[in-house]
This record gives structure tokens, C-alpha cells and sequence, in this order.
């Protein structure tokens, strides 16, 4: 979890938008992040301190003074690892742009020595005005960092830019831009994900029902780490959250087969997708009508790119597979890591409760040449965490090329 222990102070400011902090709060707390907040007076009438409060388990700060006790704001910027304004209205972007200090949020601006990243809010008229253009500009030119504001609609009724970014939206920005690990910092890692479409004719396919939101846990848990990471994904409705993951979308194995050699370079390479493993060997032109009462398919095996990939693998890479068996499992998985000359094979049994197929759960065991490491069932954005982790432990980054 990238903000786990950080310490964030969330500035709040008045506008319409400012209800969405309650669930900024919510979710920075979830993410096991630390949160002071320091809002303005007008913030007051749009949410109550009190909640904020309670959300952020900390006192919320408003004025310079309250019971005889002065608000510290040097040493409020200075606590901090990262200092959220959100949301930003027009007149607080201009104080802040040229140097206003009438209220206790700007004090702490001017004091920060964290990071400062802003999320402005505001009507689209107010936000293209060149004045407000100026302005954001001088926050960039002061390094501050801008979280783009979004299109839909607005407080006056109108469809237009100006609304506030989404709370999982400013989550995600934090994870990528500002908390995102350097351990894997120049390191590429190929991640293949979810199915394969093997066509029969132009309406009909042979598949099977791998969701792919393994293999993109998979593959965000690396690129937190710092990783450049490449996605090879079949037929999915997945998405991910960071813009910097490279995704390459395909249908059939042979695609597949072929983007991963585009990358057969990576230093690390997990695959866990779920490629079938024959496809037809001829694909009837048009729909294939129902006559007689059976049905044959004359079918011819897919390249294995996992035995590929271990095959070719040099000095300083590692290649993970993934085994989804049903029977003899242990045995199986065993067998596949050998043939395939890969470092590990990550296990899921479909006899085993939570994993498999279109769950968010899954339960692995994770097998090597030497020993076999058994998983409780969690999330599969916590089992990518552990394959990760594992990976990690066994793949030594000064050693890749």
C-alpha cells in the first residue's frame, strides 16, 4: 500500500466540491495513510469540522488561535509529506498564486516543505478565464503540482470543465506521482493477463472464463514498485487505475505469442494469462449454420509461450507461470515449472474456496525447485502483493542488465 504510514495534510477551501473531501478523508484513512486537515472558514459551510474530525481521527485547523492555543503552521508544512488542496477554488488559487496570506491554509502554503499538489474546482467560465490560466501556471512555475479538473456537469447546470477530479482519481495521482516506489526504477517487467479468443467462425470463439483481474493486480503492484511494465491482455473488461502501465490489447493466443516476443527482453516476466491452449485449425468463413446433431472442430495446438519465454531465458531474468489445475495439483504445477524452465509456478486450485475465475479472491502456492509456500485466501490485489513480494526476495535488480 504506497500511502501506508504517510502523512498527509489535506487542505479543504470553500466550493460545492468541497463534500467530496469526506470521502477523500474516508479513503486516505482506508489506504492507511496519516491525515491532518487545515480548511478555510468559507469550507465550514459547505462541511462540518466535526466529521472531518472524526474521518481523519485527528483535530481539524481552521483559525490561527482557538482556546488560547496558536495553530503552528510551520510546523504543520513541515509535518507533512505531502500537502493536498482540494478542492481549490478561483480565490484561493490567486492568494496562493501571488503570495496572499490571510487565513491559516495559506500560512501553511507559504511554510510547506512537503510536495504541493492542488485539485482545482470551479464553474467553466471561471476556469478558462485567462486570469485563472495565469495563475495555475505560476503554481506550476512555483512547483506545485496540478491535478486536472474534469468535464460534466457543474453547479450553475451548465456541461462543461471545471469539476473536481474524483476522490479515487486523487488517490491514484498520489500513488503514481508522488508516493510511487524506485526499488524496480529502470526495470521492465512483461505481465501477460486474462483470456483468449480462439475463433471458430466470424460470431464464435473457444474461451474459457478468466476475468484478467489477476494479472492487472499483477501488474499495478509492479509499476508501484517503480517498474516500466508492459500488459498483454486477451478479451477483458479490466482496466487499470495508472496511466503509465503500457496495455496491449489482444484476442487470440497467437497475438498474444507475438506481443510477448516484442518483450522478451523484460527482467522480470509474469504470466498469468490464461491462454488456450488449442485453437481451430481452420476458421470457417462465414457463420457456421446448425445442420446434423453433433459438431466437429478440427483443432491444432497454440504456442506455449511460457515454455518460449523459459526457454530463451537469459542471465539475471526471471520468469513466473501460473497453473490453474484441478486435479493432482502439487504434482502438476511441478511438472509445469520444469518443462517450462520457469523460476516459479503460482498455483490456484479451483478445489479450493475463493479462487479461480472471475472472483475477486484467490488463494495460490507458490512453487519452486526447492519448496512450496502455501497462501491464505485474500484479495488478488493482496495475492499480487505476495507474488510480487516473492518475486522480489528471489530477483536480485543489480544483477539484470
Amino acid at each position: 500500500m504506497p500511502l501506508k504510514n504517510k502523512k498527509i495534510l489535506l487542505g479543504i477551501t470553500g466550493s460545492i466540491a468541497t463534500y467530496k473531501a469526506i470521502l477523500l478523508v474516508r479513503l486516505l484513512i482506508k489506504s492507511g495513510a496519516e491525515i491532518k486537515v487545515v480548511m478555510t472558514n468559507a469550507a465550514k459551510d459547505f462541511v462540518s469540522p466535526l466529521v472531518l474530525s472524526v474521518l481523519s481521527k485527528n483535530k481539524v485547523y481552521i483559525e490561527w488561535q482557538e482556546e488560547n492555543e496558536w495553530n503552528n503552521h510551520v510546523e504543520l508544512g513541515r509535518w507533512a509529506d505531502v500537502f493536498v488542496i482540494a478542492p481549490l477554488t478561483c480565490n484561493t488559487l490567486s492568494k496562493m498564486a501571488n503570495g496572499g496570506c490571510d487565513n491559516l491554509l495559506l500560512a501553511v502554503y507559504l511554510s510547506a516543505t512537503c510536495p504541493v499538489v492542488v485539485a482545482p474546482a470551479m464553474d467553466e467560465e471561471m476556469w478558462l478565464h485567462p486570469s485563472t490560466k495565469k495563475n495555475i501556471n505560476r503554481l506550476i512555475e512555483y512547483g506545485n503540482q496540478i491535478i486536472e479538473v474534469k468535464d460534466g456537469e457543474l453547479a450553475s447546470g451548465i456541461i462543461g470543465s471545471g469539476r473536481l477530479t474524483e476522490p479515487e482519481d486523487i488517490i491514484t495521482y498520489l500513488e503514481e506521482t508522488i508516493f510511487r516506489d524506485t526499488l524496480l526504477k529502470g526495470k521492465k517487467v512483461l505481465v501477460s493477463a486474462g483470456p483468449t479468443y480462439e475463433a471458430i467462425d466470424p460470431v464464435r470463439f473457444i474461451g474459457n472464463r478468466s476475468s484478467g483481474k489477476m494479472g492487472f493486480a499483477i501488474a499495478e503492484a509492479f509499476y508501484l514498485r517503480g517498474a516500466d511494465v508492459v500488459l498483454v491482455s486477451g478479451p477483458t473488461h479490466e482496466r487499470t487505475r495508472f496511466k503509465g502501465i503500457d496495455i496491449i490489447r489482444i484476442e487470440n493466443a497467437d497475438e498474444m505469442f507475438h506481443a510477448c516476443l516484442q518483450h522478451e527482453s523484460a527482467h522480470i516476466m509474469v504470466m498469468s494469462a490464461a491462454v488456450a491452449d488449442y485453437t481451430a485449425l481452420t476458421i470457417a468463413d462465414q457463420k457456421i449454420k446448425k445442420q446434423g446433431d453433433s459438431l466437429q472442430l478440427n483443432l491444432t495446438k497454440t504456442k506455449d509461450i511460457l515454455k518460449y519465454l523459459g526457454n530463451q531465458k537469459k542471465p539475471g531474468q526471471y520468469v513466473a507461470g501460473f497453473a490453474l489445475e484441478t486435479e493432482n495439483e502439487i504434482g502438476n504445477a511441478t511438472k509445469k515449472l520444469l518443462d517450462k524452465n520457469a523460476d516459479c509456478i503460482i498455483l490456484n486450485s479451483m478445489n479450493d474456496k475463493g479462487a479461480g475465475f472471475e472472483k475477486d479472491t484467490n488463494k495460490i502456492s507458490i512453487i519452486n525447485q526447492k519448496s512450496t509456500i502455501n497462501f491464505e485466501v485474500k484479495t488478488k490485489k493482496d495475492v499480487a502483493n505476495d507474488i510480487v513480494n516473492y518475486i522480489l526476495d528471489n530477483f536480485n535488480p543489480s544483477n539484470a542488465e
